[in-house]
């Protein structure tokens, strides 16, 4: 990923119906051969954190960073794809732990600060997070991935 010119971490579990949007995106870049060669797709699943202190961390950094991630902000409708900024994200997520959690807000905001990358934050609002496991995506977000398999192509071209 320090060698690409665009990283792309999609994040969720896809045990946990929409929370699994993320991985599902690279999934679909993987098979529709992704967006190029200069540009790296990982499947973060729930363990983006190592990744970005990575990247913090390292003499070299990608151009751009693009995050996808499920969102349950209220102020979207369920399946509403929304680039965010990073000050966006609800500041009531940092502070408490859960497996649905917006991913390590504080990280992105130290990535943004401490680097010169260029951070690009793909939201979906959720129609559906089971409390037990539960595999899929509901109509809504489904619907939305071709959306942001787009918004993305797009982002790796700029």
């Amino acid at each position: 990923m320090f060698n690409s010119r665009v990283v792309v971490f999609g994040c969720g579990n896809t045990l946990y119906g929409d929370d699994g949007l993320g991985p599902m995106v690279i999934s679909k870049l993987q098979e529709e051969n992704g967006p190029g060669p200069d540009v790296t797709l990982i499947d973060a699943g729930t363990s983006i954190r190592p990744l970005l202190f990575d990247l913090i961390l390292s003499d070299r950094h990608p151009q751009r960073v693009i995050i996808v991630d499920i969102t349950t902000d209220e102020d979207l409708y369920p399946g509403q794809v929304k680039e965010i900024d990073i000050h966006e994200v609800d500041p009531k997520k940092i502070a408490d732990f859960s497996m649905h959690q917006f991913p390590t807000t504080n990280l992105l905001k130290e990535l943004q600060e401490a680097t010169d990358i260029r951070l690009s934050i793909i939201v979906v609002r959720a129609a559906h997070i089971p409390e037990k496991m539960q595999e899929g995506l509901s109509r809504e977000v489904q619907e939305a991935l071709p959306h942001v398999v787009n918004k993305i192509k797009e982002l790796t071209r700029a």
